[in-house]
Order: C-alpha cells, then structure tokens, then sequence
C-alpha cells in the first residue's frame, strides 16, 4: 500500500509538473525572441530620424556606427534605393537577400527573414524624397535563446524538486496509513496465537482507528468469554468441592455400619464423577497466553472476600485462620474469577488433606514490580512437593486432577511469574505465589528460587507469628 501510494503520487505530480512546465517553458522561449526583436526594433528606430533628413553617405555610416556595434561587421545595415540619378547603395554589410530587401521596400512593412547565423530585421524608413530605404538589424540565434537554457534548467530542477516533495509527503503518508494496519495485521496474529493480551493503538486514519477500536471491543468480548469459562471452571471447584469436602467430613464421622459405609462410598462415587467432569472442562479449555489489559484486579479484596467464603468451614472445623496484608489494595494483573479460583483451589487443598483444627493462613506482600501470595498451614506437609508440581502439570493420577495446582500454576505464568511448594514457618506446607507486575515480555518463566532477590521478600520464619482467629 505504501508503495503504491508513493508511485500513484509520482504519476500524478509528474503529470502535473508537465502539464503546466512545457507550456511555461515555451512562453520562455517567445518572450526571448520577442525580447530580441524588440531590441532590434529599437536600434532600427534609432536611424529612422536620420534617414528622413539626409541621404549622406558618410554622415549615414556615423549614425550606423553609433547605433549600431560599428565597422564593417555590425548588426545593422542600410539599404539605400536609387534616387536622382544615384545608384543605390548599402551602408554596413548585407545578410538579407536583395528579394527580401525589395519585397520589404514594396510591401512598407516590418518582416523578418532567416540568415546565416540567426535572424534579419528589415524595417522599411520614407526619405525625404519619397523613396524607401530599407534597415536591416542582424540578431544572432544566440540572443534569441538567451537564458532560455537557464529557464528551462530552473523549471526543471523545480519539478523535480515537486516531484520528490510528493514522494516524501505521499510516503510519510503512506506510512501514517500502513503502520496502523500494520499493527492491526500484528494485533490479529497474536490474538490468533492465544496472546490475549494483544491490543491495537486507536491512531492513525479515521476508518484505521475505527478499525482499531472494534478489534481492541472485540478483543475484549475474547477475553471476558474466556474469563467467563474459567470462572466456570472455577464453579466446578469450589461449588462442588467444598460441599464434596463438607460431605467427605461429615461421613468420616458417622462411625461404623452399613449406612455409614455406603454413604462414604457415594461420597467417593461422587467425587470420582467430579473429578472426571473437572478433567473434562481442563481439556477443553482453550491455551491462553495472556488475561489482558483491563483484566487486573484487587488481590487484598480478592483474598478477603474468599476467607469470608471459607471462614464459615474454618469455624465448623475448630481451625484457626489469619490474613496479613490484605488490608490495603494490592492491584495485579490477573483477572478476579482467575484469582478466586486459585485461592479456592489452595485452600479446599487445605481443608481436604489437613486435619479438622489445622490453622492456615494467607500472606499478601506487595512490592513494587511483583506481589506475592502465600497460602501456608500446619499440617503435616507434602511429602513429594516434585511430584504434586508435576500433577499440577498435567501429569494428575486416578486420586488427583491435579486441577488446583494446575489453575494457580497458569495464573503465575500468564504474567511471568512461578509457583513454589516448601515449608511454612506453621510447621506444614506453604505455596508460593508469584505474581509479576511487568507483564509476560521479559520476565523468566518459572526460574526463581527460594532464593530470589527481588523487590518482595518473603518473612523471616521467626517474625511469621500471626494472631490467628478462631
């Protein structure tokens, strides 16, 4: 398209340009002539007052001399007729035939006829006695070209100069139309390829940036749809789940016998169909690469809403609980039902392979390019923290999905971040959470360690006391 318009606009400024210099140009050429002539008309009339009052040859010779060039090869010449018996004769030398001359001395008008060299004047002048003489004024081929060259040289450097300053404007515009498009081919791709993320800058021409603001809605819908079924696999999680895991509790404490038997038997049926309608909304779910921009959300508001959620199951099971640093906002670039599922997902973890009175705990640190989000409790631990990341991976067997690890895991690397399983300072285990800030571009992709030094830190286990609630 750039190229096109660049050639489109060379076409139409050279046209253009020839349009109005080849005409221009030829008016130059005349108005050179005209101006040469009209010199020469002007040296013929310079004689004409002598000729009406004397035929002298030598007194004719001075008035030639000065206004003409002089001598015998001047311009101007005289052509005197026959008069009172005299022969006539010419004063200066002679260019013009002697027919032109006498058609010139009949005829009593201007004319001009070609000459070696150029070009004759012939100007008829009345004497006294009635005669004509005839002036003859030579303008050489030369004078009459004069800075005609020149002129043309200057309109030419004129269109040329035209026509690159239409190349340059057609391509500076040819570029504000391309690059828009260029992006939105770009934006189209990536969101093609899952980066949901992708957006398209709402500049340039006035149907590119309408363009652009329909794909960035459209973009949008793309990823509050997809929000909306992962908020939906979210829904599998933690509306089934916890009253799975409500159940599964109550069962355990039925005691012995055949009802209590084969109600922790349908339990299990029951889970086991959960699992497997779980497995299926996993692998059905698209492979996204990014949550997108408008997308974030208040991770402290997030966490407290869902310990409200489960702080009623925390209270039925004497379990102590405590949030820390969620009591002022913490914005990460995550989407809320992404958030909620992940939390959910931990903490039924929690509460499904703990003890009833198992304390946990959720730890928010904000720091200025991540945030961290720890879940910990005081159980008894993973015993194969490899093995339960590796479920978490896809890798789940017949006793696991491995769908919880398998949410938080996606949802730390949409933004760059990792997830990490060790100990908690409560004696049990603790699940690292890291959340970039930056976005996807350039952040590593599950290479921090325990270790890392970063902007957060994490506490040191002998100032992690919290009050915990009951």
């Amino acid at each position: 398209m750039r190229w096109a318009l660049v050639k489109v606009s060379v076409a139409v400024t050279a046209m253009v340009v020839v349009a109005f210099a080849v005409p221009l140009g030829l008016v130059i050429r005349e108005m050179a002539r005209d101006r040469a002539f009209s010199n020469a008309e002007r040296e013929a009339a310079a004689v004409a007052p002598a000729l009406s009052i004397t035929t002298d040859r030598d007194q004719l010779e001075r008035v030639v001399a000065s206004a003409g060039s002089g001598g015998s090869d001047a311009g101007m010449a005289v052509h005197l007729p026959a008069a009172d018996g005299a022969k006539p004769f010419d004063i200066g030398r002679r260019r013009a035939t002697a027919e032109d001359v006498e058609a010139v001395r009949k005829l009593g008008r201007v004319s001009t006829s070609q000459v070696s060299g150029g070009s004759a004047l012939l100007q008829p002048v009345a004497l006294s006695s009635g005669e004509i003489a005839v002036v003859e004024v030579y303008v050489p081929g030369a004078e009459v070209t004069n800075g005609v060259g020149t002129a043309w040289a200057v309109l030419a450097a004129v269109g040329a100069a035209l026509v690159l300053g239409s190349v340059a404007v057609a391509d500076r515009l040819g570029v504000r139309m391309v690059r828009p498009a260029q992006r939105l081919v770009e934006g189209a791709h990536e969101l093609g390829e899952g980066k949901l993320g992708a957006r398209v800058p709402e500049k340039g021409p006035t149907e590119l940036r309408l363009a652009a603001v329909a794909f960035n809605s459209m973009a949008d819908q793309v990823v509050q749809l997809l929000a909306n079924e992962r908020e939906l696999a979210a829904d599998l999680s933690h509306r089934l789940r916890t009253p799975l895991t409500v159940l599964r509790l109550n069962a355990a404490s039925l005691g012995d016998g055949p009802a209590a038997e084969q109600t922790r038997a349908a339990v299990e049926q029951l889970e086991r169909e959960v699992d497997t309608i779980i497995r299926t909304a996993r692998d059905a779910k698209p492979q996204t690469a990014a949550a997108g921009p408008g997308a974030g959300c208040d991770a402290a508001e997030v966490v407290r809403e869902r310990m409200v959620f489960w702080s009623a199951l925390a209270e039925d099971e004497g379990r102590k609980w405590r949030v820390a640093g969620a009591d002022t906002p913490v914005r990460i670039p995550v989407a809320r039902a992404d958030l909620a599922a992940a939390l959910d997902a931990l903490l039924g973890n929690v509460f499904r392979h703990t003890p009833e009175g198992t304390a946990f705990a959720v730890d928010v640190h904000n720091g200025e390019d991540a945030v961290i989000v720890l879940v910990s409790d005081a159980g008894p631990g993973i015993p194969d923290p490899e093995a339960a990341m590796a479920r978490g991976r896809g890798s789940g067997n017949d006793g696991s999905t491995g769908l919880g690890l398998d949410i938080v895991r996606r949802l730390a690397e949409t933004t760059g971040g990792d997830v990490r399983i060790g100990s908690s300072v409560l004696g049990g285990t603790e699940i690292r959470i890291w959340i970039q800030l930056d976005g996807r571009e350039g952040a590593p992709r599950g290479g921090r360690g325990r270790g890392h030094r970063g902007t957060v830190r994490r506490r040191r286990p002998g100032r992690l006391v919290p009050t915990f609630r009951a």
